[in-house]
């Protein structure tokens, strides 16, 4: 049968695979048929406010079921969802939604209190969608799904048209939003199933926020098998390998933090070993680590690279494990090229580093109403990743570094601009710069320069009020771990930081810095302990 949409994805897997389960949430499975029943009901509760095809439609919900259901009622009806990270606070969620000019949002009762902080900033927003207690002036989603009926007919959708405004912070600048059709999450999901060897009795767990990419992805991946999807609340290092023992999981995608977060735990190998797990699948694999991770859980890592506004670009085959260890990131992806170029878009000679570039599909339209930067990263039709790169004389691809103005926190990234635009108004702050420092745990932290106004002392300024001041208007992923007062910054003769003057100028970028966490100041004293 022919499947143009996610909305007919699943209305092929529900006739097929009717009660076998799909989603599975804190104990409790639904069925194929029943998702496909209750994303009926909502798509027609959506439908019967007002909300139409192409219309956005803005998601911040936990983990649980109602993401994904929602967003595949959003696809039976054609509009799109715009993922609304659930960390946000007013700055972040207030310019998310200007930009994608929702009109409805549909939240958890939870995150109320950061909607009415933003919301005068949100025009186009004329209706929210509660999930939980209902103030008034807004409507029940609870409510809405079960007053309406359980059949819906897909019309005037097809794979061309956008499912998903997909925020990143991509290169530079204010997060911008990745168009994503239905096609874009079709192909992806058929091509990781094949890559990986999916297999009828395989066992799906997603553990990252449904706000990203990849539990999306992975609906779509279990849709094509017709397997279950383990929904995991949130990543838990202490709970993880219960979860994979538990429910038999086969199959997990996670990102280069989480399994320095499992080594920290204490070796259980009953529990971490005698498991299903077949494949591990992960971006960022440190290869000084990775024979370690295969050792100690007894599965096989595999690497896989990839963007928002691409999807997946390189990956290992399931059956590749020759480049266990070496830090490679696999061969392109089906239907992709992948290059690197110097700085006049020419090849770059085998081990030279240059920019990793990528052309094919999957691949985003481009940035929501942001022609200008569409242009700037997609040229010629090769999407330019802002990763510094090389390939060997054997075609092997490693990262090496990155062009790009921004910080990679823990699976997040951290636009180096948006962060500089809200210390800048701290009364106290003239200029701030901010940095990614190398962080073992979490992959970067973000380290804040700070140039004071005129007249003021670094002595007289409390580092942790500017810390609290971020905390009041980014999310907290976002928040400068590290903050460093200077008396001057280096400027290129057009007046721009000289960012990478700051990073070379310090063998350890946290010296001198105020740590937000430990709450000290570093010095060499300070540094040296801690590398005891």
């Amino acid at each position: 049968m022919e499947r143009p949409t996610l909305g007919h994805l699943l209305e092929s897997a529900a006739a097929e695979y009717t009660e076998k389960p799909l989603f599975v949430f804190e104990g409790a499975s639904v069925s194929y048929r029943e998702v496909n029943r209750r994303v009926n009901r909502v798509a027609n509760g959506l439908r019967g406010i007002g909300v139409a095809k192409g219309d956005r439609v803005g998601v911040m919900l936990p983990n649980g079921l109602e993401f994904p259901i929602t967003w595949l009622a959003i696809a039976k009806l054609g509009a799109v969802m715009v993922p609304i990270n659930i960390n946000y606070k007013e700055h972040d969620l207030a310019y998310i939604l200007s930009d994608s000019q929702a009109e409805t949002l549909v939240i958890h009762e939870g995150f109320l209190p950061v909607l009415e902080l933003a919301r005068s900033r949100a025009e186009s927003l004329k209706q929210v969608v509660v999930l939980g207690d209902v103030p008034d002036g807004m409507r029940s989603y609870q409510q809405m799904e079960n007053d309406a009926p359980s059949d819906f007919v897909i019309t005037g959708v097809d794979e061309r048209d956008l499912i998903n405004i997909q925020y990143t912070s991509g290169t530079t600048g204010f997060p911008k939003g990745c168009m994503l059709t239905h096609h874009h999450w079709l192909l992806l999901g058929s091509q990781l199933s094949e890559i990986a060897g999916m297999r009828p009795d395989d066992v799906d767990l997603t553990v990252q926020p449904f706000y990203y990419m990849d539990p999306q992805w992975n609906t779509v991946l279990c849709l094509v098998n017709g397997i279950p999807l383990v929904i995991a609340e949130r990543f838990s290092p202490s709970g993880f390998w219960q979860t994979v023992r538990d429910h038999g999981v086969t199959f997990v995608y996670v990102i280069g933090t989480m399994p320095y977060y499992l080594l920290n735990q204490d070796e259980n190998p009953e529990l971490e070993q005698k498991h299903k797990l077949r494949v591990v699948y992960c971006s960022g694999i440190n290869p000084k680590h990775h024979e370690l991770f295969e050792r100690r859980w007894n599965v096989p890592w595999r690497e896989a690279f990839g963007m928002t506004e691409t999807g997946c670009d390189l990956v290992v085959g399931f059956d590749d494990d020759e480049h266990t260890g070496s830090g490679a990131l696999g061969d392109p992806f089906p239907g992709k090229q992948v290059r690197v170029v110097d700085q006049d878009g020419n090849v770059s000679p085998a081990g030279e580093a240059g920019e990793l570039v990528i052309k094919g599909e999957p691949m985003m339209l481009g940035y929501w109403r942001k022609p200008e930067a569409t242009a700037q990263t997609i040229r010629d039709g090769w999407l330019h990743t802002g990763d510094l790169a090389v390939r060997d004389d054997k075609g092997d691809f490693r990262l090496v570094g990155r062009l790009k103005d921004m910080v990679r926190r823990t699976g997040e990234n951290i636009s180096c601009t948006e962060v500089e635009s809200v210390l800048v108004d701290h009364d106290s702050v003239a200029v701030a710069a901010v940095v990614p420092v190398p962080d073992e745990l979490r992959g970067e932290e973000v380290k804040a320069y700070i140039l004071l106004r005129e007249g003021i002392a670094a002595a007289d300024v409390d580092p942790e009020e500017i810390v609290e001041f971020a905390k009041q208007r980014l999310a907290q992923f976002k928040i400068p771990r590290f903050i460093e007062f200077v008396d001057k910054l280096p400027r290129t003769p057009s007046e721009r930081v000289e960012k990478h003057k700051l990073i070379e100028a310090k063998p350890d970028l946290r010296l001198d810095s105020y740590d937000a966490v430990q709450k000290i100041w570093i010095t060499e004293s300070v540094l040296r302990n801690l590398e005891v």
